[in-house]
């Protein structure tokens, strides 16, 4: 009997979670028991996905986050998920974000090095999506376990941004050297409404 988890960091109204959940059932095995996670910073999205969750027959308590207080619905400055580890996750990210709400409580963890979620590194403050990558990371599930599989979609940014030494740099080198990268997948343009930002997917596993 298979039981799979998967859980979404960023997740807005859940849409990436339930599609997931689909593709697994329709194309993969449709006898698995998947259970959806997900934590949502936005008070009216987390909203939305908890509703949709009830409305599909999920756990609507497995979705997090929704406080008017950043410092406690935030992924970043609040794991609401400690300890756990997910079979997937997947996500995707706000696109060059400002993390300064997050910062304090980022580099607090980061001192902590790999004992923390972002011993890696810290990219600049203005674009905080290497950020939720390294979060992702933690939470996958132990390779004795099974192991865990990532897939993120970024803008061009994490690609480049950042010169050898520098936060962002440090934080793909650490990524390489453990092999976690299994590819990157450039999407087409126009995929997102009203822009034409270059995309790409990043799949990562231990």
């Amino acid at each position: 009997h298979t039981i799979k988890t998967i859980y979404d960091p960023c997740c807005g109204t859940g849409g990436m979670l339930v599609v997931s959940k689909k593709f697994i059932s329709e194309h993969i095995n449709s006898k698995a028991d998947i259970y959806l996670y997900g934590q949502e910073l936005n008070p009216v999205t987390y909203a939305m996905c908890r509703a949709d969750m009830l409305i599909k027959g999920e756990d609507a308590d497995k979705i997090k986050g929704g406080e008017k207080d950043h410092s406690k619905a935030s992924t970043l400055s609040n794991d609401q998920f400690i300890d756990q580890h997910f079979d997937y996750c997947i996500t995707n990210p706000p696109f060059g974000v400002d993390w300064r709400k997050d910062q304090e409580a980022v580099e607090r963890e980061a001192q902590r090095g790999h004992a923390g979620r972002f011993g890696a590194g810290t990219p600049r403050s203005s674009d905080g999506q290497l950020l939720f990558l390294q979060h992702m990371i933690s939470k996958m599930q132990n390779p004795l376990s099974g192991g865990g599989r990532i897939a993120i979609v970024f803008n061009g940014s994490p690609l480049f941004t950042g010169d050898a030494g520098s936060g962002e740099s440090e934080i793909r080198r650490w990524i390489l050297e453990n092999d976690w990268l299994e590819a990157i997948v450039a999407l087409p343009d126009q995929l997102f409404y009203n822009t034409g930002i270059s995309t790409y997917v990043w799949f990562l596993t231990n």
